[in-house]
């Protein structure tokens, strides 16, 4: 197996377990969809949907909604949350870097917090416009790297293996510079704003923990650190300090860039 395709093999088994998580992830969704402009009777595909809950709020204003993502377990998760809410959402397990539409199918192609774990951001930004209708909107959420989840994962980083070759790391889709960039040309009216999600929680420790047992590149770190005991307890312990941080009122507080730009 390439590299490449092992990483994505990888990422699929990690992210199973992540379906805690989107109570979580549902409160920030709408405010993705409301930034793009979504509107009853727009066709919408969610990129990297998760559990679906981007495709489902864009169902419930009357959108003719899609998702697809790369782990079986999220999209099973998502079709039952639309049988569950009787939202006509059409789900599919796909790849970012190769998604099974035709070109210029969508008025609307969004993505929170996914797309930018696929391990070659030309490759995705190319799919997603690929199947954008032009004059369509493009509009995704992503960590900033100097604010809370870009600093978790730049830390995370100094622990873990390096990535394999070709790969890149999610943290730079959140700044607006690089993210111009890799848009270039092929869209205009590129805008950025900034969005805050407050997440419950009890204590940073509770936050750890729950990233430990249900966040893929966590939860395989952790394990990767199990022989190293003295390793792990630094990671725990730097982990806390910088959970405290953003830590307020029984909530973590996770600022997020949504970006928004029209096909040319």
């Amino acid at each position: 197996m390439d590299p490449i395709a092992q990483f994505k093999e990888s990422a699929k088994q990690g992210w199973a377990s992540f379906i805690p998580f989107e109570m979580i992830t549902a409160m920030a969704a709408p405010r993705l969809l409301k930034r793009a402009g979504v509107t009853h009777g727009a066709k919408v595909l969610d990129v990297g949907c998760g559990t679906g809950v981007v495709a489902l709020t864009a169902a419930r204003i009357g959108a003719k909604a899609t998702g697809v993502d790369l782990t079986p377990e999220l999209v099973e998760r998502a079709k039952y949350n639309a049988t569950l809410t009787k939202r006509n959402v059409d789900f599919h397990v796909g790849d970012a870097e190769e998604l099974p539409f035709g070109d210029a199918t969508f008025d609307f192609v969004l993505s929170q917090f996914g797309h930018m774990f696929a391990p070659r951001p030309e490759v995705a930004v190319r799919e997603m416009l690929r199947v954008l209708k032009p004059g369509g909107i493009i509009a995704f959420s992503t960590w900033p790297p100097e604010l809370f989840t870009g600093r978790m994962f730049a830390l995370t980083g100094r622990y873990a293996p390096p990535p394999p070759a070709g790969v890149s790391p999610p943290t730079p889709w959140g700044d607006p510079s690089v993210v111009r960039e890799r848009l270039g040309t092929a869209v205009k009216d590129l805008t950025f704003d900034r969005e805050t999600l407050r997440a419950p929680t009890l204590s940073p420790q509770h936050t750890r923990e729950g990233m430990e047992a249900n966040v893929g590149p966590m939860k395989k770190l952790v394990a990767a650190l199990a022989s190293d005991p003295d390793k792990l307890a630094a990671l725990r312990r730097e982990l806390d300090a910088l959970i405290e941080e953003y830590f307020e009122d029984n909530t973590l507080r996770q600022d997020f860039l949504v970006t928004r730009a029209v096909k040319a």
